[in-house]
């Protein structure tokens, strides 16, 4: 396990994976005064409490998923992410809390109709290196280790794992720069990226690990069989069939650096609105210890 970095972080929230986590794993028993379900809001409101208790940011960023079927993704591959099933109503309405808690608790929030979370995450940690910060970026989710640099970390907040660009190449047996080019070659299954049919993580990671990229794989797709790797002269073919869809599939997982940030974006803290606070839990019904780590929270960034 790696220790927080030196330098002063900003930490990049993909708000989203955290709500939907409380949306399943908070009892559904909780409800607003008007008897919407609360329990993705409850759940996600704790969480925001431990994050800033345990690491005290003074830069703290929630990224949401607002373009979820009108991302520009989609107009590349209509069926990207359409194996998924529409967020139900009842949860729409929570994410919109959890937006405005978040604004309440003074914190920068990251939304876009064309853009996703990663996205925005992404030009976030671009912005932050330009402003001499380090980036810690709260997430689970593996296309997030495309943007880890030097110095940089990823952290699984539920498992308490950090890992840095040299973990990413543990984990998936590239290296940070290769995972856009990895995900080309695999696909990923729960965004709905084909990937090259036969081509696994193992394989996509050897094939990574001779040539360097996925332009100079393809570009010595004769070489391929003269490896010696276990079906190679298949996975030439299967390279030569699917080029396209590997190209394709890479440009979805490449995660877009250059999303549009709020003018004068720093990522910084701000003061936040305790009045603001004590309104939305009276009409989300949260608690009184809930309540008080909130208003604390607030004094944290003070």
């Amino acid at each position: 396990m790696m220790s927080c970095p030196a330098r002063p972080a900003t930490h990049l929230v993909d708000a989203s994976l955290y709500v939907f986590r409380a949306w399943h794993g908070t009892p559904p028993d909780v409800e607003d005064d008007e008897g919407w379900p609360a329990n993705a809001v409850h759940g996600f409101a704790r969480f925001l409490c431990e994050l800033m208790e345990r690491s005290r940011p003074t830069h703290l960023v929630l990224a949401f998923d607002e373009a979820l079927d009108s991302c520009f993704r989609n107009a590349i591959y209509p069926a990207y992410k359409a194996n998924r099933d529409p967020a139900p109503d009842e949860l729409k309405r929570q994410f919109a809390h959890c937006k405005a808690l978040g604004e309440a608790m003074g914190l920068p929030v990251l939304a876009h109709h064309d853009f996703e979370a990663d996205d925005l995450i992404g030009a976030a940690a671009a912005q932050a290196r330009r402003d001499g910060q380090g980036v810690v970026i709260v997430s689970a989710d593996k296309d997030m280790g495309q943007l880890l640099d030097h110095g940089d970390e990823q952290w699984d907040f539920a498992r308490n794992e950090r890992w840095g660009p040299e973990g990413v190449r543990a984990k998936l047996g590239v290296h940070a720069h290769q995972v856009a080019d990895y995900l080309g070659l695999t696909g990923d299954a729960v965004d709905n990226i084909p990937g090259v049919p036969g081509i696994g993580p193992k394989t996509a990671a050897t094939l990574l690990g001779v040539y360097g990229s996925l332009d100079a794989l393809l570009d010595r797709l004769d070489e391929v069989p003269l490896l010696r790797l276990r079906g190679a002269a298949q996975h030439a073919l299967r390279l030569r069939a699917h080029r396209d869809t590997a190209l394709l599939s890479r440009r979805l997982a490449t995660i877009a650096t250059d999303a549009p940030l709020p003018e004068g974006f720093d990522g910084r803290r701000r003061d936040g609105d305790p009045e603001a606070i004590d309104a939305l839990c009276g009409r989300l019904r949260v608690g009184p210890m809930t309540r008080r780590r909130l208003l604390d929270g607030v004094r944290l960034a003070t």
